[in-house]
């Protein structure tokens, strides 16, 4: 038996993509125990775990913000006796602990990001791309590296519990959807950066086109302040919507997502968490690529909506300023793309 510490301490969608990973881990090899450590405000994400994965929480915004800080907690999680570390992470407060447990005498295996493919990947044109090794198989290498072997057996969070059961754990309100008719349809229009958000004017044009179908009911995600307050004005402005900002605790957003039919999302944290929560996601590319590595677990390559242009991608996160000045990458694609992708997808259900 080893006890194993793997560590991705940020951010939300990067962390969701070791569940996958973590979870088929956990379950080939039984007899080992696996703690995630990440920032104390994704624990959540971890439910309905395997019962030999356990997670811990770091505060890097307040009392491990500091080199020092974060460095004292590592030195404390010693008493826990971790035989080998897992860096899902590769950066500077990842590697400060890989030195610790290096120096303590254990073994540490660190992900390769493939930093220097996605600069290649990101040049300006003329270029040719191939798609990179996605996030989750670079993880898995991290796993195979250390000796533990698996096949990824994780489908969704929910695969062993009901939803049902789930959204009453959680006491979700019984009003907030009401009984299930027709489809329901989540659109998660927002990114971190402008990079990868579809312009906010085409998008009110994707919502009065889906709104105008009886059979459907939408289900509007983001965060808190000015997006949650235009998901307002939406769930006002078009019939059949409904605004989840700002409302329900990350599981209890987790367990709904599960019961939508489909979700249209930006490259963002909402389309990995689509994905672990088992549900199929329209995912719209601006800026940034499929190919670099970062597309949802499990999710159909044709369910993508991109244009083809010779500078894309320009960006592996999307926070880089558009050098032709036009951020064509997200205006030429057209609303009716969406809703076409949307109405098609519908259609096979």
């Amino acid at each position: 038996m080893s006890n194993v510490l793997i560590i991705r301490l940020s951010a939300l969608g990067d962390v969701a993509m070791t569940i996958p990973v973590v979870y088929s881990a956990a379950e080939a090899n039984p007899q080992d125990a696996f703690t995630v450590l990440t920032h104390e405000n994704l624990l959540p994400l971890f439910i309905n775990r395997p019962p030999n994965v356990s997670v811990k929480g770091v505060n890097t915004k307040s009392t491990e913000k500091s080199i020092w800080g974060f460095l004292m907690y590592i030195f404390r999680l010693r008493k826990c006796n971790f035989d080998v570390a897992l860096d899902l992470h590769s950066v500077i407060r990842s590697r400060i602990a890989d030195v610790f447990f290096r120096l303590s005498g254990k073994k540490v295996f660190i992900i390769d990001k493939g930093r220097k493919e996605r600069r290649n990947i990101v040049r300006r044109p003329p270029k040719k791309i191939e798609p990179l090794l996605q996030t989750v198989d670079r993880y898995a290498h991290v796993f195979h590296a250390a000796g533990y072997r698996f096949d990824e057996t994780f489908t969704s969070l929910f695969e062993k519990m009901p939803v049902d059961e789930k959204m009453a754990d959680e006491k979700m309100p019984v009003d907030m959807a009401g009984e299930k008719k027709g489809f329901w349809v989540g659109i998660a229009p927002f990114a971190k950066h402008k990079g990868k958000i579809y312009p906010v004017e085409k998008m009110a044009q994707v919502m009065a086109q889906l709104s105008e179908r009886d059979d459907i009911t939408l289900f509007l995600f983001g965060g808190r302040g000015e997006e949650e307050e235009l998901l307002n004005r939406w769930a006002e402005e078009y019939e059949n919507t409904v605004n989840m900002a700002g409302r329900y605790a990350l599981s209890v957003e987790l367990a709904f997502m599960s019961r939508l039919d489909v979700l249209v999302s930006m490259d963002s944290a909402n389309m990995h968490l689509a994905s672990i929560a088992g549900t199929k996601v329209i995912s719209v590319w601006g800026a940034t690529h499929p190919y670099a590595g970062f597309y949802g677990y499990r999710q159909p390559k044709d369910l993508a909506i991109q244009v083809d242009l010779p500078c894309r991608p320009c960006s592996i996160y999307g926070n880089k300023p558009c050098y032709r000045g036009d951020w064509a990458c997200m205006r030429e694609i057209l609303p009716e793309q969406i809703t076409g992708k949307v109405n098609d997808y519908l259609r096979g259900v």
